[in-house]
């Protein structure tokens, strides 16, 4: 049975909610707009909820960029000054915070940090913008779907949605390819047609969840390798070995456990956060899909 059919076929069934009583229509327009302030009360707490999630990660984005700077910004010139009275020379100028983080990262790990950061940033920004309600559930969208189905202009609907690519548009788009076939497969449909969106997005997320476990392990085999380094240059030393000659293994050490704890911690909390809003927007189209689609609880019974 093509689109057409179906949709003519639903145009043509008796609704049970057309022959309603007044005192009924009254109670459930006194419900729906008790319903409306709740929504709205809601939306309005997810959208600060929203604000506030995305000060935080742009906040912990800025600490691992100037996190360096702040805390250790006269390393370097320390370790010179203590190099310089060693050897017995004088003048050893120091070096920025900067690029004694990259001298101590090396060519592996300087590198290796560099591109997960960006990957970082970059699946952070399509995420921000992608799980969104207003790109989830378009406000435009579901207004016009509703204002179709009242004017049983059911054709047109399924069509609006069907080439719409929103999560609630290919939702709704399942459900009513299928209502031919009875309110209870239709509604069955949109809850696979979501699981499936849903699963989309997260899997996306998960990319986040991802960085947060590899940075810090990747920090950990950097410590290994300058621990290694070092005691190295002690077994193949025939005296006592200067401090300066340990340096190079040990800043390895320090300096890749601190970079992968800095990149991991806005990671894990970029996800955490990322996760609670996909639950909430997977819970809203649910709801207000349902609440559409109940129209057609008539279709299929006898």
């Amino acid at each position: 049975m093509s689109d057409s059919f179906a949709l003519q076929a639903v145009a043509g069934e008796t609704y049970s909610f057309q022959s309603e009583s007044i005192t009924e229509a009254k109670e459930i327009s006194m419900r729906q707009g008790v319903e409306g302030e709740a929504n709205g009360w809601s939306r309005l707490w997810a959208a600060v909820s929203r604000v506030g999630g995305v000060v935080t990660m742009m906040a912990a984005l800025v600490a691992v960029a100037v996190a360096p700077a702040v805390l250790l910004p006269d390393v370097a010139v320390a370790q010179d000054d203590a190099a310089a009275d060693d050897s017995g020379d004088e003048g050893g100028g120091g070096e920025s915070a900067l690029v004694y983080y990259a001298r101590a990262l090396g060519w592996v790990f300087g590198p290796a940090f560099l591109l997960l950061s960006f990957f970082l940033v970059s699946i952070l920004v399509m995420c921000l913008l992608q799980i969104r309600r207003a790109v989830v559930m378009p406000d435009a969208l579901r207004s016009e779907f509703e204002a179709l189905l009242d004017a049983k202009e059911y054709q047109q609907a399924y069509e609006l949605v069907k080439e719409d690519n929103s999560y609630f548009g290919k939702v709704m788009a399942a459900g009513m390819a299928k209502i031919q076939s009875g309110y209870p497969i239709a509604v069955e449909a949109m809850r696979d047609a979501g699981a499936e969106q849903g699963m989309a997005l997260e899997h996306k997320i998960s990319y986040i969840s991802l960085v947060g476990a590899i940075a810090p392990m990747l920090g950990l085999l950097g410590t290994v390798s300058g621990m290694v380094g070092s005691f190295q240059v002690i077994a193949q030393s025939a005296t006592a070995p200067k401090p300066s000659e340990l340096a190079t293994g040990i800043s390895q050490a320090l300096v890749t456990t601190l970079v992968g704890i800095m990149l991991a911690i806005p990671a894990i909390a970029a996800f955490a956060l990322l996760k609670n809003w996909l639950q909430t927007l997977n819970a809203d189209v649910d709801t207000e899909s349902t609440r559409l689609m109940s129209r057609f609880q008539a279709v299929g019974k006898k």
